[in-house]
């Protein structure tokens, strides 16, 4: 195995395979992190490695023989088997899901023996030569076997999923319902949505790797896949409606009209009836097997038909016959099921009965019928029969209306669409108690989809005929409509009308027009009372704010409060609160809150709370309407933003997140330059430093929305040493994720001024920004604000200015951590750790060591060396940041495609660093080999001129070399052209260059 090893691990001293060992361990820990399934092996395994580090982190520091060959050969193969490692670990963050679940045997059986290889590395390791002490020997023995004997176990659930699938491909199972039940296990197994689009891309995902089963040669995986997704084939989320319909039409339309008499053979010789399961004898006659058994049970030893004697034991199931007969079977369905929708449409009752009589056999027979008779659109006509005189007829349609409905979206969805369907099936409910229950049912069955539950609520008498059933003698009749109206409450529709009609509105009219005193009732009801939101938007808009204001204007301390409880539970409502700020309840707001003296903190608590209310209203304004603005003038932010250090807690954190919300509105900037020469930053760093977690905690969160207004200065002065070490200490122990992520985007916005770095580096903002991006458990989800805002904090770090801070953060074992992030980050996330990655790739150049060169005798006997292809000398993770090294360029080069355009510049400019200076020709077969060339070229096609930019002058200087111009010249011509033709001058002019590179153009074009 150690002569796999690459080149640059092969010439490492000693010491510097243990540095690369334990960085390589650390990210295949990382990357561990990330797996979605198996997650209790990984946890298993990510253990076993940590102690390995734990141990090579001790060796480290002891005195180690450089030139020591078996040691040296036990470190090759360890960091060999580490690779091999996070390969495995790499391929179950990335490959499908649903994929990773069905080889998850396969998976286990690969951890095991990686643990078992890592485990045999390890007691290579010459530890007599080291002097190591008993208690670290005996640990390595102790690892190494337990590592030796680590079993992993696919969970149980994966394991009743793979049994299932065996067992279906076994029976040749053709059943839709086992293949939906069997792929909503599998979703509920690897953590994905049962949404239909959901379940539709993991399975399309999960058939593309047949194909590369099929390229690494693997046709027994093909194989097994393909039988896989036959199965899972049959289940709705895995064709789509269109598919179906045109995979039906396709049969039906090559059947021909009439149907078709059985073959002799299909019958069975004792039953005289077509067979169901045929098998086979030992004489070689095929019987049903229900009825030969039933002859062997009888004591019947000899065959019916030969009178052969046979071996009762022996019967072979007939395959061949059985799909023949299934094949005639479903043939004269289809198109016994084309011709029916015709009859019903006949005006002779009794064929239109025995047609309905036909259908429903066929409906109850197999779901694919069903499937088959929705396709075939006959919701319609059979929404048209619920309008016959005939009972029977109604009832018919219903029943089968029911049965198409039940457990199918999109059918109940398509009930719905027909015209007045939903109201003939509540017509339905008053007629005779047989038909009424069935029209229940089906009502019931439909309100279990949300889109037709809305529509069912509006149907006129429908709520009033359900509350009549609910008194119905009949309990199942009874019980059907108390769920279905429980359904329908949901939605709030039969609930608001009733509660308006009953009760809000008497209320409105005695708050508008009673006495004084009733008006005081009528307020303290509204304040305590639940109300839905529809409820709440119709007692703002039919009048209740002007008396309510009346009220808050009263003498009375109790009034007012009672007043004031009403408006903020009204105000909870986004609505309610941009009607009230258009009605200017803002100053009798505000001159309560300032004017009231603080001998009454609850009612000036709860017109703070309102004032918050109105504040987050403010957010959710549609684009079309007029924009409302809560705080205009900059007296009125002052005077609010001072009560913070006025008041108590509650109403500092309503305040706090009043200015918080007004930052996320449409006039945000506006408020958050106002704060910032205010100096709120100055009151919000006082404030991070309060025991009250909750006030602490929305001072940190404002204090991060000002810094996207804030310049350096504004920082500078407020923002110290203390300061800084005051919000790491934040981000370590708070239980807010919020106040975490916020925290540290503080952080990440500090001035590049050297000096708040070296703070920053002084308070070990390092380990807090590592801890930040590796303890997932603490901060999930793993791409949110924490780890956005940390990766972003880790910039100022990694410039290539400063080659002490790079090594410092190198030697944090962050480099991994970013390099993972470029495959599971979001698209800033990605974007963030590829600019890191980049400004480390540009000192890799300088710090490359140079290949020792041997003498005439030495050549003879060393072996080759090649080194880093893009750099040609010897270079490390940990030592020069290689990004090929840290296996940075795949990422990198599938960012290129990435839908971000920020995302692909950052990803380009990490790539370019290969080709600066005199590293060209080598820098350029580098990402040649890589495809990245190729992708690079299919950036001139986004709308970004920036890119655009990039990209042209990054070709020009690839473009010098004549065998990749000659190789790249078909692929980059027309979008050369395009840009040359529309674009403006600049790009237009760096386009004609290249095209006159590639030959296109002649270099005196006007085009220059």
């Amino acid at each position: 195995m150690a002569k796999d090893m690459t080149t640059s691990v092969s010439f490492m001293m000693v010491s510097e395979l243990i540095t690369h060992a334990v960085f390589e361990i650390s990210g295949t820990v990382v990357a561990a992190n990330e797996v979605l399934i198996h997650k209790e092996n990984f946890k298993k395994f990510s253990a076993y490695l940590e102690k390995t580090t734990f141990i090579l982190k001790a060796l480290s520091k002891r005195n180690i023989d450089d030139y020591s060959e078996s040691l040296r050969n036990a470190l090759e193969i360890l960091n060999q088997e580490v690779k091999v490692s996070k390969h495995l670990v790499l391929e179950c963050c990335n490959r499908n899901k649903v994929y990773l679940l069905i080889n998850c045997r396969k998976i286990v059986k690969r951890l095991e023996d990686c643990t078992k290889e890592i485990s045999r590395a390890l007691s290579l390791i010459p530890l007599a030569s080291l002097d190591v002490s008993s208690g670290l020997n005996n640990q390595i023995s102790e690892l190494c076997e337990n590592m030796l004997n680590a079993e992993y176990r696919a969970a149980m659930a994966e394991e009743e999923i793979l049994e299932k699938i065996e067992l279906g491909i076994q029976e040749g199972n053709r059943d839709r319902s086992y293949a939906n039940q069997l792929l909503a296990c599998i979703a509920e197994a690897v953590g994905i949505s049962t949404e239909k689009c959901t379940l539709r891309k993991e399975f399309e995902e999960f058939k593309s790797d047949i194909e590369n089963a099929k390229l690494r040669k693997d046709m027994a995986d093909a194989l097994q896949m393909e039988q896989i997704i036959a199965l899972l084939g049959k289940a709705d989320a895995a064709t789509s409606h269109q598919e179906k319909q045109q995979k039906y039409f396709e049969k039906r339309d090559s059947l021909g009209r009439k149907t078709l008499e059985p073959l002799q053979s299909f019958y069975c010789p004792i039953l005289h009836d077509v067979m169901v399961d045929p098998v086979e004898t030992s004489s070689g006659k095929t019987f049903e097997r229900s009825a030969i058994q039933k002859w062997f049970a009888e004591g019947n030893n000899h065959c019916p038909l030969t009178m052969m004697a046979l071996d009762t034991s022996v019967l072979q199931p007939n395959k061949a016959l059985r799909q023949s007969i299934h094949e005639w079977k479903e043939r004269n369905t289809i198109i016994i099921i084309s011709s029916i929708k015709t009859k019903l449409q006949s005006n002779e009752e009794q064929d239109v009965l025995k047609s309905l009589d036909k259908l429903q056999d066929l409906c109850m027979e197999r779901d694919i019928h069903r499937e088959w008779v929705a396709i075939e659109d006959y919701m319609p006509v059979l929404a048209g029969l619920l309008g016959s005189k005939n009972c029977e007829i109604r009832k018919n349609s219903l029943v089968i209306l029911f049965m198409l409905a039940k457990d199918n979206e999109g059918n109940k969805e398509s009930i719905a669409k027909v015209d007045n369907a939903l109201q003939s099936i509540v017509h339905s409910i008053a007629r005779k108690i047989g038909e009424g229950k069935l029209a229940l049912e089906l009502l019931l069955e439909l309100s279990r989809n949300n889109i037709v539950r809305d529509l069912i609520g509006i149907v006129q008498g429908c709520i009033f005929l359900l509350v009549t059933m609910l008194n119905s003698d009949d309990t199942q009749a009874s019980k059907n409509a108390q769920e279905l109206l429980e359904n329908l409450s949901l939605h709030d529709h039969n609930v608001i009308q009733m509660a308006k009609e009953n009760y809000i509105k008497p209320l409105l009219r005695n708050l508008l027009s009673g006495s004084e005193s009733t008006k005081i009732d009528m307020a303290e009801t509204l304040s305590e009372i639940e109300l839905t939101d529809q409820n709440k938007l119709y007692v703002i808009q039919n009048g209740a704010l002007d008396p309510l204001l009346q009220l808050l204007k009263n003498d009375r301390i109790e009034i007012k409060k009672v007043a004031a409880k009403a408006l903020l539970h009204l105000s909870i409502l986004p609505q309610n609160g941009l009607h009230m700020i258009r009605e200017g309840v803002v100053g009798p707001l505000f001159e309560l809150l300032y004017r009231q003296s603080s001998q009454t903190p609850t009612l000036r608590e709860w017109v703070a709370a309102t004032i918050m209310n109105l504040a987050k209203s403010t957010t959710v304004q549609k684009a079309d309407e007029e924009q409302v603005t809560f705080l205009e003038s900059e007296e009125d932010i002052f005077k609010l933003f001072s009560l913070i250090s006025l008041t108590g807690s509650d109403i500092q954190t309503s305040i706090l997140k009043a200015f918080y919300a007004m930052c996320q509105s449409p006039s945000g900037l506006d408020i958050r330059m106002k704060l910032s020469q205010l100096s709120a930053v100055r009151v919000l760093v006082q404030l991070c430093e309060l025991d009250n977690k909750v006030v602490r905690a929305n001072a940190v969160k404002l204090f991060f929305c000002l810094t996207e207004a804030s310049d350096d200065s504004s920082f500078s002065e407020h923002v110290g040493q203390k300061c800084i070490e005051n919000l790491l200490r934040i981000i370590e122990t708070t239980n807010d994720v919020e106040e975490m992520g916020a925290a540290m985007g503080i952080v990440s916005k500090l001035p590049k001024d050297p000096q708040v770095t070296q703070w920053l580096l002084d308070s070990g903002a390092l380990e807090t920004i590592f801890a930040c991006l590796t303890d997932g458990n603490r901060h999930t989800p793993p791409n949110g604000q924490v780890t956005g805002n940390a990766v972003q904090a880790i910039c100022r770090f990694t410039v290539s200015t400063t080659l002490e801070w790079q090594k410092m953060v190198a030697e944090a074992g962050i480099i991994p951590v970013l390099v993972q992030l470029l495959i599971s980050g979001t698209a800033l996330v990605k974007q963030n750790a590829a600019i890191s990655i980049k400004q480390f790739s540009e000192s890799s150049n300088d710090l490359s060591k140079p290949i020792k060169k041997h003498s005439v005798f030495g050549c003879c006997f060393a072996a080759h060396e090649i080194g880093c292809p893009a750099h040609l000398g010897i270079c490390t993770v940990e030592s020069t940041f290689c990004l090929l090294e840290a296996n940075a360029l795949e990422p990198l080069v599938r960012m290129l495609a990435d839908e971000h355009p920020e995302t692909c510049e950052a990803s380009l400019d990490a790539l370019l660093t290969l080709i600066h200076g005199d590293r060209l020709r080598n820098g350029t077969k580098v990402l040649a080999n890589a495809n990245a060339i190729a992708l690079m070229i299919k950036l001139l096609s986004l709308p970004s001129d920036r890119l655009q930019e990039k990209t042209l002058e990054a070709l020009e200087r690839i473009f010098q070399l004549d065998e990749i111009r000659e190789r790249y010249k078909s692929s980059a011509t027309m979008h050369l052209v395009e840009i040359a033709q529309r674009k403006d001058s600049r790009l237009k002019s760096l386009a004609a260059k290249v095209l006159a590179q590639l030959g296109v153009l002649d270099k005196q074009s006007s085009y220059f």
